[in-house]
């Protein structure tokens, strides 16, 4: 006898819930005195697919609206348009790369708790028209109705053809290294 195959469960982002960051260093001597800007993400959507009770046969789509980057030091007004238009303009080019995809291609789980896992994603990071794989390692609480994802990532700002950026006329400037961070809560849509 075969066995049955549960179904996938669907779940998308919540991304008014969800925190996704990523934080730029200073290097250099600027870097004892700068800050190193740490931005939100806020147009992120994405689903993620999984057999409940097991995560088994999980996959994980997620696209990002690069322009929806924001800020999250205090600086001001003028800094901020300073940062914003190299960021936009000059490193990410967003108007030519608007998005940012993220696409697994395996995913392996392991029960750590009480309807806890930790997965490991492997997959393609597509971002300034260059595509890498990206590993992920992530924390996830399953709920019947929502999970919640916590980790972080790096990558080299020069992998995906970026420029690294100085503002201030040359006087900071930033590491390759990005790393980012997330909270992501997931709402099940297939009931």
């Amino acid at each position: 006898m075969t066995p049955v195959k549960e179904a996938l469960a669907l779940f998308s982002i919540d991304a008014a819930k969800s925190l996704f960051t990523v934080q730029a260093f200073a290097a250099g001597i600027a870097s004892v005195v700068a800050h190193s800007p740490k931005f939100a993400i806020r147009d992120i959507v994405g689903d993620i697919r999984f057999v409940p009770g097991s995560l088994q046969d999980a996959s994980v789509e997620l696209a990002i609206n690069v322009g929806s980057l924001e800020i999250m030091d205090e600086v001001s007004v003028s800094e901020r348009r300073e940062i914003e238009r190299v960021m936009f303009d000059e490193v990410l080019e967003n108007r030519r790369y608007p998005k940012a995809e993220y696409r697994s291609s395996n995913v392996t789980s392991t029960k750590v708790g009480e309807n806890m896992y930790r997965l490991n994603v492997k997959g393609d990071l597509t971002l300034h028209g260059i595509t890498r794989g990206v590993p992920l390692e992530s924390q996830v609480m399953v709920g019947d109705d929502s999970f919640r994802a916590q980790g972080s990532f790096a990558i080299s700002q020069l992998d995906f053809g970026l420029k690294i950026a100085s503002v201030a006329g040359g006087t900071l400037k930033i590491k390759d290294e990005l790393k980012f961070v997330y909270f992501i809560l997931g709402r099940r849509c297939d009931r």
